[in-house]
């Protein structure tokens, strides 16, 4: 289950997990890459450090996700789908552009805590 992104909501969120996640691009051969890294705000779009292996997948196929662990309370992980935009010229750097986002429960969290929430309560 995913919801829409609501921007503001979502920086809050960032801002509250932090600036280091992992992210998850496709590989050549259909596999998972994950890669742990700092990231930061630019305008709308997240900007990540981008490897040899997460450029070429990002070109392959340009759908990813970046995911934050959880926080110790309430037992969420973030979890926030993106798309590739653009490399920097001299392709450090990737942009992507958040899609959807939602907070994940953990395995080991009350079970009487919702599945999956969105980013912001109604």
């Amino acid at each position: 289950m995913s919801v829409s992104v609501e921007l503001a909501a979502l920086k809050d969120r960032v801002a509250e997990y932090g600036d280091i996640a992992f992210l998850v691009t496709g590989d050549g051969d259909g596999g998972p890459h994950v890669v742990s890294l700092r990231l930061a705000w630019d305008g709308d779009r997240l900007v990540l450090p981008a490897g040899r292996s997460t450029r070429a997948n990002v070109q392959r196929q340009p759908a990813v996700t970046i995911l934050w662990p959880p926080r110790p309370e309430p037992g969420y992980c973030l979890i926030v789908d993106a798309t590739f935009v653009s490399m920097a010229d001299d392709e450090s750097t990737i942009t992507v552009e958040p899609t959807h986002a939602i907070l994940h429960r953990m395995a080991d969290a009350d079970a009487s805590l919702p599945y999956c929430r969105p980013l912001t309560e109604p």
